[in-house]
């Protein structure tokens, strides 16, 4: 029987339930409503829990409340799609409610579940129903009603647990896609997998071991200060501050130490810091921490000899030059388009797409280090939108999120850029004109599914404007042929088409020929984006 949880405890608990998801994630990007190949939610949500265990293992905490405010600075940071900034917000609430709690019981779990679905509720602007959010919120409610009943923790979470199978059990029936597909909801069979971890714990003081032993690659973010590229910093520096006042700002102590180092993350609240730095100076960076606090839970390790002897020299720093009006950073894959972006004035690339969705963290590098005012971030997939949401807490500069779901919507966004406007001016334009396009991609089905009435195999070519499979066969350029006839109308004027890794010049040049014939009154324009994943991608304007 248990009562109650203590940090060691709930540092194990949340381990063994981050196992327990990562060890089904393929399950979960199986489980796919759309046969196209974005399978990711597995990987996301796996990569987003790594990420906080990453932050616990081998650390230990006194307190409860310090271990979900690790759990929920490190997932934010590394919160891959839509499925990964929910669960961050998930534990966000949940570290709120745990703040003060040096040990928690029933009553305190349960209350955190319902403060993390509340926090993760308000976190997106249009929740639906029959996903990770209704199975989190009724194995919450389950867990707050079962209190009546016994306070014992591990029969709670046996019931919030069995709340939300039930739930999921029922997504089909409450998201038409789903019951077509005879699948439910990944995130919510992802939030079943983290309780179930948790509670095979709590029943048997075991954690469940890792099985996976792939290493999971992370989208890398570029724009960096070319001024940067050459430093080296020997010494890597972490430690918590227990804070003197619980109401002062970290914000001086990490704009005095971002000049001494890189890799520099700075996570406040109002009890403790944490600080991790890479640096030449780690004595200079404790100096300026002890002004806040007394120091805990240092480590300093040496990542760096040459010549058997340590390079400890700064490097002076240069006169800094004012910042641009303005800077843009775009999500992006295959050199062509990555390429055309940066012809078009973005600063900052941020490697990721389908299949790839970049993290919050790597969205808010590239912001970071483009020296400007205000800076438009495009995500160019809906995907990644929420976690480029995230950025505007973390950076202190004017961060505009255009919410372009495409690389064509993202490239008519820039083209209505003017610098002789203003941020909102701007910001409305490149909404604006983002709205106006339409986004057509041919790709390849991930699994059998039904066009009209035949019922397809995986593997065949498909066709998709927004969610719907307008076209399909064996042919990448005949399939973008017939997609385009639902695309083009009398209306359009222009068709921009991409072509992938997987797609000859000679073909591209085809369907060139094709396109120009057969729409006479468009501008046809045909790039070669070099992109993976996708033969074509298509706009008509």
């Amino acid at each position: 029987m248990i009562y109650t949880v203590d940090a060691a405890g709930l540092t194990e608990a949340f381990i063994s339930a981050a196992n327990k998801l990562v060890n089904n994630k393929t399950i979960l990007n199986d489980l796919n409503v759309f046969p196209v190949p974005d399978g990711d939610t597995g990987s996301n949500m796996s990569m987003t829990v790594t990420a906080a265990v990453a932050e616990l293992s081998g650390k230990s905490f006194e307190t409860v409340g310090q271990v979900m405010d690790v759990v929920a600075s490190a997932s934010l940071r590394g919160a891959r799609g839509n499925s990964g900034v929910i669960l961050s917000q998930l534990f966000r609430g949940m570290a709120k409610r745990l703040k003060e709690c040096t040990l928690a019981d029933g009553t305190d779990i349960a209350e955190a579940f319902k403060e993390g679905v509340a926090t993760a509720y308000r976190a997106v602007m249009k929740p639906v129903e029959g996903t990770m959010l209704s199975v989190s919120r009724d194995g919450a409610q389950r867990g707050t009603e079962f209190l009546a009943e016994n306070n014992e923790i591990t029969a709670l979470i046996a019931a919030v647990v069995e709340a939300a199978q039930q739930s999921l059990d029922k997504t089909p029936e409450i998201l038409p896609a789903l019951k077509a597909a005879g699948v439910v909801d990944s995130g919510g069979q992802g939030v079943l997998y983290l309780l179930e971890g948790a509670l095979y714990y709590l029943k048997t003081g075991e954690v469940i071991e890792r099985k996976d032993g792939e290493t999971m690659p992370l989208p890398k973010a570029s724009g960096a200060k070319a001024s940067d590229v050459d430093i080296k910093f020997a010494y890597c520096t972490e430690f918590l501050i227990e804070k003197n006042n619980p109401k002062a700002s970290s914000k001086l102590f990490a704009e005095n130490i971002q000049k001494k180092g890189d890799s520099m993350v700075v996570v406040d609240d109002e009890t403790i810091i944490k600080v991790h730095i890479h640096t030449n100076n780690p004595g200079y960076v404790i100096e300026q921490a002890l002004k806040l606090g007394a120091l805990i839970n240092i480590k300093i390790d040496n990542m760096k000899y040459q010549h058997n002897e340590l390079i400890v020299e700064e490097k002076k720093e240069e006169p800094e030059t004012p910042p641009a009006p303005y800077g843009f950073a775009s999500v992006a894959v295959g050199e062509g388009i990555e390429a055309l972006f940066t012809d078009m004035g973005v600063n900052g690339l941020i490697k990721g797409g389908q299949t790839m969705n970049p993290s919050t963290d790597d969205i808010l590098t590239a912001v970071k280090g483009i020296h400007a005012e205000t800076v438009f971030v495009l995500p160019n997939n809906k995907n990644i939108i929420m976690a480029a949401e995230q950025v505007k807490e973390l950076s202190d500069k004017d961060i505009r999120v255009i919410p372009t779901r495409s690389i064509p919507e993202g490239i008519s966004a820039m083209l209505a850029f003017d610098a002789s406007m203003s941020p909102e001016e701007n910001e409305t334009a490149m909404k604006e004109a983002a709205e106006l396009v339409k986004t057509g991609n041919v790709t390849y089905s991930v699994r059998e599914f039904k066009f009209g009435e035949e019922t397809l195999p995986e593997g065949k070519i498909i066709g998709l404007t927004g969610k719907s499979i307008v076209a399909a066969g064996d042919e990448p350029a005949q399939v973008a042929k017939d997609m385009l006839t639902e695309m083009v109308d009398a209306d359009s004027s222009i068709i921009n088409v991409f072509y992938g890794e997987d797609v000859t010049d000679d073909e591209a040049d085809s369907l060139r020929e094709y396109l120009e014939n057969t729409y006479a009154d468009c501008d046809v324009l045909v790039h070669n984006g070099k992109q993976p994943l996708y033969y074509y991608i298509v706009s008509v304007e």
